[in-house]
C-alpha cells in the first residue's frame, strides 16, 4: 500500500510521550528532516505534547543555534539525547550541562553502524572502537549528565579479547530526509549533500515495528523515479511530508557541487587567508605521500582539502570524511561533512567500516587538550560538552594520525613577517596540560597498536616517543624553545636530539609548492605482490 503523504502538523500528532526517535542526517543541515523535528515542538509549545522523548542520531544536528535537535531544546519535551556530538545544538548542549535532560555521546561509527545491527535484528554493536577512552564504561560509559544512569555500552570479551558493546534501542518513529518521493513512497537523494544511513533507519523502525516517515522536497509520479537511484524504498515508507522549501544544508539553498551534480573550477574553491590555520594545516600537509587514502576531521583539519585544491593538488591524494564522502575536497566552514568534486559518496556505516578496518593511511583530527601520555581530549571541557563524533573511530584505527591545533588558546595573536615567527600576544589557555579531562584518544593503546602520531602546531610538531611520551621533534623560525614552547605547557616535554626547524615554506604567503611534496614523500607499499608487478613492468 502507498504510504500517505501528510501535513507536517499531521505527522507531530503521531509522535506519542516516551516516544524513542531515530533521526537522520548529519551537522548544519545536510539531509536533516528540520521540518518534521520543527513540528514536534511547535506542536509540544501548543499542547504540552509529546513528553519525555528519546532520540538518537549518530551525527550532531543543528546550525549552531536553535535549528536541528535544537528545536526539542524544552523541558519536558526531551528526557535522553544519545549522539556522536552536541556541539551544534547548544540549546541541548546547556540542557546537557545543567542535567536536565540524559546526555550520552557516543563515536558517530558506532551509532552509525548500530542501526544496521538493529535493522537485521543482531543483539547489537561489538567493535574495538571505544577501548580506553571515556566511552569505555570503566571511563564512564559516554554518560555526560548526572542523570545518565542507564548502562547503554558493556565492556565484553570476545575469544579472549575485551570488546565493547553497543545495545540496540526500540525505534518507535524514524526520521529521514531525501530530495523526492514518488506516488509509492521510493525515496531519491540527488539532492542532498550525504547519504548517512538512511535505509538502515529506516529497516531498523520497520523491524521495531514503528513508523518511518519521510521529509522530501517534491512529489513524482509513480514508475518515474530510476530505480538504481532510490536509496529507500517505498516498502519501507509509512508517510511523507513535503516541504518545497527544504534546503540542500541550514547555510546552503543548492549547490550543484554538494549533489555531486557538477565538479567546480578548484579556483573556485576559496583558498585560505595566510594565518595560524593555515600554517598549522600545512605543516600537516607534508605528511602527505602519492596515493595516500586520508580522513579530514572538521575543525583546522579541514583546511588541508583547501590548500590541496589552491596547489593543484587535490588529485595526487584521496581525500575522504566521515559522513561518506572519498576525493575531491571536504568542505570547510560551518558546513563539515559536505564536499566537492568528490569520486563517489557511500552511505556512511560503510565507510566506517573502512575506517575501522584500517584503510586510512593518514588522518588528521584536530586536538584542543593534549597531555605529556600523548592523550587527547576534543569531547568535554568543563560545562562544555562536545562529544566525539567520528574521532574515536577515525583515531583509533588509521595508520598514521596528525592532531592539529594552535598551540594556545584564548587570544593568541602572532604571525610571521618576512617568515619569522613573531608572538604578538600569549593565548590565556594552555592546550598541552597535565592530564586531559576527557580521554578522546588513548597515546597507550595506540603504541600498544603500533600507531605513529603527530601533534602540529604553529610553531611546534611533536611526536609520541618510544617511551609513550611526548618529545619536540620540531620548531617553528625563531621560537625560542624555553620561553615560546615549554613555559606555555603544564608539564616538561622531552627533546629531540635531532630538533630541527620547520621548513620554511610554510611560513610564506606564496603557495608551498605541495605537488612536488607529496611527489617527493615515498608511498608505502601496501601489497608485495603489486609491487613485484610494478617491479617487473618497469623492467
Amino acid at each position: 500500500m502507498a504510504p500517505r503523504v501528510v501535513t507536517a502538523d499531521e505527522f507531530a500528532k503521531l509522535v506519542a510521550s516516551n516516544d524513542t526517535l531515530l533521526i537522520g542526517g548529519s551537522g548544519a543541515g545536510h539531509s536533516v528532516p528540520d521540518t518534521l523535528i520543527g513540528a514536534i515542538a511547535k506542536r509540544f509549545k501548543s499542547d504540552g505534547e509529546p513528553r519525555n522523548l528519546t532520540t538518537v542520531h549518530p551525527v550532531g544536528l543543528g546550525d549552531r543555534a536553535e535549528r536541528g535537535i535544537g528545536h526539542l531544546a524544552h523541558p519536558g519535551l526531551l528526557k535522553r539525547v544519545v549522539c556522536g556530538t552536541l556541539v551544534d545544538s547548544p540549546p541541548v548542549e546547556r540542557m546537557a550541562a545543567a542535567n536536565e535532560i540524559e546526555a550520552y555521546t557516543l563515536p558517530q561509527g558506532c551509532l552509525s553502524q548500530l542501526t544496521r545491527e538493529m535493522a537485521s535484528g543482531r543483539p547489537g554493536l561489538v567493535t574495538h572502537v571505544g577501548l580506553d577512552t571515556f566511552v569505555d564504561p570503566r571511563h564512564g560509559g559516554g554518560k555526560q549528565s548526572a542523570k545518565a544512569q542507564e548502562d547503554l555500552v558493556e565492556l565484553i570479551k570476545v575469544g579472549g579479547q575485551e570488546y565493547l558493546f553497543f545495545k540496540p534501542f526500540k525505534v518507535d518513529i524514524a526520521l529521514i530526509r531525501g530530495t523526492t518521493a514518488d506516488e509509492d513512497g521510493n525515496i531519491t537523494m540527488e539532492h542532498e549533500a550525504v547519504f548517512g544511513e538512511m535505509i538502515s533507519m529506516a529497516q531498523a523502525a520497520r523491524r521495531c515495528g514503528g513508523l518511518v516517515v519521510a521529509q522530501v522536497k517534491r512529489m513524482a509520479l509513480r514508475g518515474t523515479l530510476p530505480p538504481k537511484q532510490v536509496k529507500v524504498p517505498g516498502m519501507l515508507v509509512d508517510l511523507i511530508v513535503v516541504d518545497p522549501g527544504q534546503t540542500q544544508t541550514f547555510f546552503t539553498v543548492h549547490d550543484p557541487a554538494y549533489a555531486g551534480e557538477m565538479k567546480v573550477p578548484l579556483t573556485s574553491i576559496a583558498a585560505l587567508p595566510f594565518a595560524m590555520r593555515k600554517v598549522v594545516a600545512r605543516r600537516a600537509a607534508f605528511e602527505l605521500f602519492p596515493g595516500a587514502i586520508c580522513n579530514l576531521g572538521s575543525g583546522i583539519s579541514t583546511g588541508i582539502a583547501s590548500i590541496a585544491a589552491e596547489e593543484n593538488a587535490l588529485d595526487a591524494v584521496v581525500l575522504t570524511n566521515e559522513q561518506g564522502l572519498i576525493g575531491g575536497a571536504p568542505a570547510t566552514g560551518n558546513e563539515p561533512g559536505a564536499g566537492r568534486n568528490y569520486q563517489a559518496m557511500v552511505d556512511q556505516p560503510y565507510q566506517f567500516d573502512f575506517y575501522d578496518g584500517g584503510g586510512l593511511d593518514l588522518a588528521f583530527l584536530s586536538f584542543a587538550e593534549v597531555d605529556e601520555h600523548c592523550n587527547v581530549n576534543v569531547s568535554r571541557f568543563g560545562d562544555r560538552i562536545v562529544g566525539p563524533g567520528g574521532f574515536i573511530n577515525i583515531s583509533q584505527n588509521a595508520k598514521t594520525m596528525i592532531f592539529s591545533g594552535t598551540f594556545t588558546a584564548g587570544g593568541l595573536d602572532i604571525g610571521w613577517p618576512n617568515g619569522v615567527t613573531d608572538i604578538r600576544k600569549e593565548g590565556a589557555e594552555k592546550k598541552f596540560v597535565r592530564a586531559v579531562e576527557q580521554v578522546t584518544y588513548s597515546g597507550a593503546l595506540a603504541a600498544k597498536n603500533g600507531q605513529r602520531a603527530l601533534y602540529v602546531t604553529e610553531r611546534a610538531v611533536f611526536t609520541r616517543n618510544a617511551a609513550g611520551r611526548l618529545e619536540l621533534i620540531e620548531i617553528a623560525p625563531a621560537v625560542d624553545v624555553a620561553r615560546d614552547v615549554i613555559a606555555q605547557m603544564q608539564f616538561k616535554p622531552d627533546i629531540s636530539p635531532d630538533l630541527k626547524e620547520m621548513d620554511a615554506r610554510i611560513f610564506s604567503p606564496e603557495r608551498m609548492g605541495l605537488a612536488d611534496i607529496i611527489a617527493a614523500n615515498r608511498r608505502p607499499i601496501r601489497s608485495e605482490r603489486l609491487a613485484k608487478l610494478a617491479s617487473t613492468e618497469a623492467h
